[in-house]
């Protein structure tokens, strides 16, 4: 794990049996957030954006559950270069997000993204600040 960094992407192990998938969120992310004060899950459309923001105070890990592509796109700061990774398949990936760094996921397939979100700090909207990576 990459400790300089803002942004952290693990796969997660499937635990699931003869009826289906089963993904557990890691001790490791939950003491990430320091706390957990804000939880909601969003679908992601095909061909659809959601992010392009990041926050100011807080710590934020995303869950993702897919069938299909997408990709998900970040900086690490003001200046900073665009990064992003492409994701194809089926699984369940997770991603930690500390403060200052840019994020914003697509749906690249014709399969709807499932996308649940934990926060370390309640929603606020002002905390939220558009900075556009995609």
């Amino acid at each position: 794990m990459n400790t300089d960094s803002k942004i952290q992407i693990s796969s997660l192990e499937d635990h699931g049996d003869q009826r289906g998938f089963s993904f557990t969120v890691p001790a490791e992310a939950l003491r990430f957030l320091d706390g957990v004060e804000d939880i909601h899950i969003a679908a992601i459309l095909p061909g659809a954006i959601r992010g392009n923001h990041f926050h100011q105070r807080r710590r934020e890990i995303l869950v993702f559950n897919y069938v299909g592509d997408w990709s998900f796109h970040w900086d690490e700061g003001p200046n900073t270069p665009t990064q992003h990774r492409s994701f194809q398949g089926t699984g369940a990936v997770l991603i930690t997000i500390l403060p200052g760094a840019s994020h914003a996921v697509r749906s690249d397939g014709a399969q709807t993204l499932m996308l649940m979100a934990a926060s370390s700090e309640p929603y606020d909207p002002q905390d939220s600040i558009p900075r556009k990576v995609i």
